[in-house]
Parts: structure tokens; C-alpha cells; sequence
């Protein structure tokens, strides 16, 4: 128990593993915003470690997402765009910190899609404990809520029922869909619904009560989950905002303003013959739109908003632990799926490798006095969001099972150490099911895009027979000139292919037998079963040819 110990001394290590979806890395204060203060985040990154350099493994939310859960790349767990689903078997958090004695729970989003068709095929159950974890990406759900309850002429986005709605529903929002025409609307000056859906109404405050809003109802959902858990425990609690729509209730609609709108970090060099891909996300609807400098203005003021909200109810759960005396042993993890461009690089949303898109917060507190040396440090290594499964197997005591687990723990980090790391990192998208794909010609198998980053040059691979981007962030940290164009950096487009290839030659695949288990066999086959290649028996010991030699019990050759 001596690794699971706390700093008090005597209780278990707890894990409160919190995500923010499209929260990008430099709207923190503690990351350098100029504008918007998060004491809390940075109260968590004081008590901590704050990694600098975190990239997800693809910038959409459910590839991202499985990574997390998974820890395996998205080419390795195969779900790689939103919907797919995570097949039937796949090893996540949950089976791994339940080997070693720790529960895992959900609260709030997952974006994970159940694999079916697989799970009908092997005869799970959902209402059974192992097919409802199955179904939920290997966790025990206690309140889940992807959160995102649009409707259209053909129905819902999501798929499952709304705790969220039934919540509003019992608090007196009198719709079918409170979420859409409360949580995430307005009313404008006619007494119309004002929704969030428009960038025209992101100025608005929503139509809610702030403490009904969805950030405190899942905080209130988190502390009551706390109060009467027994651990040791990981709860992953997932927060829908600051992803759209970008609407917040009073007081944080109107906290920003067009003072606090920064400049689009973007240039008219990137769209001088730009990498064929990139400029057909450029010109779709998501990005024509974030050009629009009136869109900016509406949104990114309600964005902070949103993140200022976030900060303020992590307040609430700090506040608690504190009161509960469980900060002493609940290590504190605080990150994103991916980041949001705002408009930067002639861009919205997500989706490609420019940093606001890919490049995350990744903020971990541990309480135990083994991190104490590290407290309100940062750290600059090339980290992946798989290092974060690997990061909890290793706190909770266990043994990183390093052929499923691809990343790697950062427990060294924050205890100080300077462990031997990686050379780069590795992203992937998958744009398959877009209109980007269609629009190039592309068949599904090609639409796929990688980026490699070792730190200084980042570059994006796309199949489909393109050319490379390639972008040197030491000379040009806003990623502005494609340096691919040319033919000057050929040496350092090699090597990160060199790196490309090492990786994609990686061992991925076998899952179910480790490599200690492949040491524990060598040499052992000679003893049991069969003992091929001998010509005469003399070659080995006499013991492994004993059940081979003496006289033969019947003579079947004589007539």
C-alpha cells in the first residue's frame, strides 16, 4: 500500500480526473492569458506540475477521448471519429485500475459510442455490469451526459437519455428540450428564443438560472459522488463547455469584452497556395464563419465566459475537498479533449495541428510528499494525452502494462526525476466522414492526416498522395509559413518522417501477451509438449527424451 499512501499518511490515493472539452492551453491566467483570471486553475497548477507541451492524439472530440480512456493511439483503438465505436474488448482506464484496486467512475461526457454489433455478437447484455461498462467505455456511470442535445428534422445528435433535462424538467423549465431552449438560449428583445446555436446570440445571457446552468449541475453531481464514495476511486468527471454552443448565463455573459478580444493570430501568407487540405477546411461553413470578425467578437467574449464559470465551480469542488479533508489524498488532474481555433489561422473549431487545435492544459496535483519537490513547477517534455492512463495505473500502485498502455507515466516528472522520454509526439485525424474528404475526392481509407513534432518542427503528413506542411515553431511560433513549400528543408522532413515511421512500426497489436510474459516462456517450450529438430536425441539432456526411448509397448509391424 506504500505507493497508494497520501500525504496524510494513512488513507488511499483517490484520482479526480476533470476534462474540459474544447478548453484551449493559453486561456488559463496561469498559462498567460492577458485577460481572464482562474485562480483555481491556478491554485491546482501551485499545488502541482503544469505540462506545457500536452498534445492529444487527434484534435475531435471521440478519437481524443478513446486515447484518454484507452491509452492507445487512434490508429491502435480504431475509433477515430465521432460515433465510431470503441470495439468490443478494447482495454480502457476501467479494466486497468480495477486490476490494481480502483474504482472508476463517470460524471458527465464520454462521447464514446458502444460497439453493438460486437457486443451482440459475443452475447453482452448492456443491463449487465460487464456490458453496461462495455457501453460506457469501461466506466461505472454514475450520472452520464454527453451534453450535446441538438435536434433536427431527423431527430437528436445524441443518443441517450438527458439526466441534464430531466434535472431542468424537475426544476420548472417547462420544454421537451429545456437544454436547448434554456441551458443554451436567450431571449431577444421581442421575447423570442435567442439561441446559442447563432454567433449572433452569444452576447446574450442564457435563459437559466446560473446554478441550473450544465457546468454547476455537474459540479453538484461531482460533490455529491465524493461524499459518499469509499476508496480508492477514480472519477472522470467530464465538463461539456466551453465547447459550444457559446452561451453562458449572467453574470459571465457580459464579464468580457471587445477589450478583452485579442487579434486572430493568423496571416495572409497562409492562404497564398495553401496545403490542399487546409484549404478546404478553410473554406468551410465552421471556418468562413470564424473569419468573420463580428463572429469573433460575439463568441470569444462568451468563451471566456464559459471558461470563467469552469474556473469559479472548480472552486466549488476545491473548497469541498478541502472542507472534506480529502485533498490530502486525492490526486487532481485537470485537461481538455483538444483546443478551439477562435478564428486563429483563418480557422474555427478544431480539428487540424496548429497549437490552439491540438496543444492542451494538462495540470496534475499529487498530494503524496514524494511530488512535493515539483509543487508549483512546469514542465516542458513532450507529453501525450495516453501518458494520462499510464499516469494512473503507476499513482494507484500497478504496473503499466506497456503492451496495451502506449503512453507513459508522468509520475517521474512529478516526483522530481529525468527519466530517458520520447523524441516526439504523434497526432492523427481521420477526416473520412467530412465534406473536406468529399470535397478533394478522396475514398475514406486516404482521408487521414498525422502530424509529428519533435519539439521545433512540426510536421503534417496527409495521405492521398499530398505534399507535407512543415512548420519550424523556434523561428515562427505562430505557424505561419509552411516551410514544405520549398524544397530548403528536405533534411528535417526526412527525419520527422524517419520518426513517422518508427513509430507506425511500433508493436500495437499484441495485447494479450506481454512482454514479460514472452521472457517467462523462453526456454521453457524444450520441457513441455514436443521436441522438434534432434537427430539422434544426444543434442539435449536424457530427461527430455525419457518418454521417447525404452522398449516399445506392441509390435504392430509383424504379421
Amino acid at each position: 500500500m506504500s505507493d497508494k499512501t497520501a500525504g496524510s499518511g494513512d488513507a488511499p490515493l483517490n484520482i479526480l480526473f476533470i476534462m474540459y472539452d474544447q478548453l484551449r492551453f493559453d486561456y488559463l491566467s496561469c498559462a498567460g492569458h492577458p485577460h481572464l483570471h482562474t485562480p483555481h486553475f491556478d491554485r491546482v497548477a501551485e499545488m502541482g506540475v503544469r505540462f506545457t507541451n500536452a498534445y492529444v492524439q487527434s484534435p475531435i472530440c471521440g478519437a481524443s477521448r478513446m486515447s484518454f480512456y484507452t491509452g492507445r493511439y487512434v490508429s491502435s483503438h480504431g475509433a477515430q471519429w465521432n460515433g465510431f465505436p470503441l470495439r468490443v474488448g478494447e482495454m480502457t482506464l476501467g479494466d486497468h485500475l480495477r486490476k490494481v484496486g480502483m474504482d472508476c467512475w463517470l460524471l458527465g461526457k464520454t462521447h464514446m459510442k458502444a460497439d453493438k454489433e460486437g457486443m451482440e455478437r459475443l452475447g453482452l447484455s448492456p443491463d449487465s455490469v460487464i456490458g453496461a461498462r462495455q457501453a460506457e467505455c469501461g466506466f461505472d456511470a454514475w450520472i452520464r451526459d454527453d451534453g450535446l442535445w441538438g435536434e433536427g428534422p431527423d431527430g437528436f445528435y445524441d443518443e441517450k437519455r438527458s439526466p441534464y433535462n430531466e434535472y431542468l424538467k424537475s426544476k420548472g423549465y417547462e420544454s421537451e428540450n429545456p437544454w436547448a431552449d434554456f441551458a443554451n438560449a436567450g431571449i431577444d428583445e421581442d421575447g423570442n428564443l435567442a439561441s446559442g446555436w447563432m454567433f449572433a446570440n452569444a452576447d446574450k445571457p442564457a435563459n437559466i438560472r446560473e446554478e441550473d446552468s450544465e457546468t454547476p449541475w455537474l459540479t453538484s453531481r461531482t460533490m455529491e459522488f465524493i461524499d459518499q464514495a469509499k476508496g480508492p476511486w477514480c472519477a472522470h468527471v467530464s465538463y461539456i463547455k466551453p465547447h459550444w454552443p457559446y452561451i453562458v448565463p449572467a453574470p459571465y455573459h457580459n464579464m468580457y469584452g471587445a477589450n478583452h478580444v485579442p487579434a486572430p493570430n493568423r496571416s495572409d501568407v497562409e492562404r497564398q497556395d495553401p496545403h490542399p487540405v487546409y484549404g478546404a477546411y478553410m473554406e468551410n461553413p465552421i471556418c468562413s464563419a470564424f473569419q468573420r470578425e463580428e463572429v469573433r467578437q460575439k463568441v470569444i467574449p462568451a468563451y471566456m465566459g464559459l471558461i470563467k464559470q469552469c474556473d469559479d465551480q472548480l472552486g466549488r469542488i476545491l473548497e469541498h475537498l478541502d472542507q472534506s479533508g480529502r485533498t490530502q489524498n486525492t490526486m487532481i488532474v485537470l485537461t481538455s479533449d483538444h483546443g478551439d481555433y477562435l478564428g486563429d489561422h483563418w480557422m474555427g473549431e478544431k480539428d487540424l495541428f496548429h497549437d490552439p487545435s491540438v496543444k492542451i492544459p494538462m495540470i496534475i496535483y499529487d498530494p503524496r510528499k514524494t511530488a512535493d519537490g515539483t509543487r508549483g513547477s512546469t514542465c516542458d517534455a513532450l507529453v501525450e494525452s495516453i501518458d494520462i492512463a499510464a499516469t494512473f495505473v503507476d499513482a494507484a500502485g500497478g504496473q503499466v502494462p506497456d503492451h496495451i498502455i502506449e503512453g507513459r507515466s508522468l509520475m517521474p516528472w512529478i516526483n522530481g526525476e529525468e527519466p530517458e522520454w520520447r523524441e516526439f509526439v504523434i497526432s492523427e485525424f481521420d477526416y473520412s466522414a467530412t465534406g473536406q474528404g468529399a470535397k478533394l475526392g478522396l475514398e475514406p481509407r486516404d482521408a487521414r492526416l498525422f502530424m509529428v513534432f519533435d519539439g521545433r518542427f512540426k510536421m503534417m503528413h496527409a495521405e492521398g498522395g499530398f505534399r507535407p506542411m512543415l512548420f519550424d515553431l523556434e523561428t515562427d511560433p505562430e505557424e505561419f509559413h509552411d516551410l514544405a513549400k520549398g524544397d530548403a528543408h528536405q533534411e528535417v522532413l526526412d527525419r520527422l518522417y524517419g520518426y513517422l515511421g518508427q513509430w507506425g512500426r511500433r508493436m500495437s497489436q499484441r495485447v494479450t501477451v506481454s512482454e514479460d510474459d514472452i521472457r517467462a516462456k523462453r526456454g521453457k517450450s524444450g520441457r513441455k509438449g514436443i521436441l522438434p529438430f534432434l537427430f539422434d536425441g544426444s543434442e539435449v539432456d536424457e530427461e527430455l527424451t525419457a518418454k521417447y526411448r525404452g522398449r516399445a509397448a506392441q509390435n504392430h509391424l509383424e504379421t
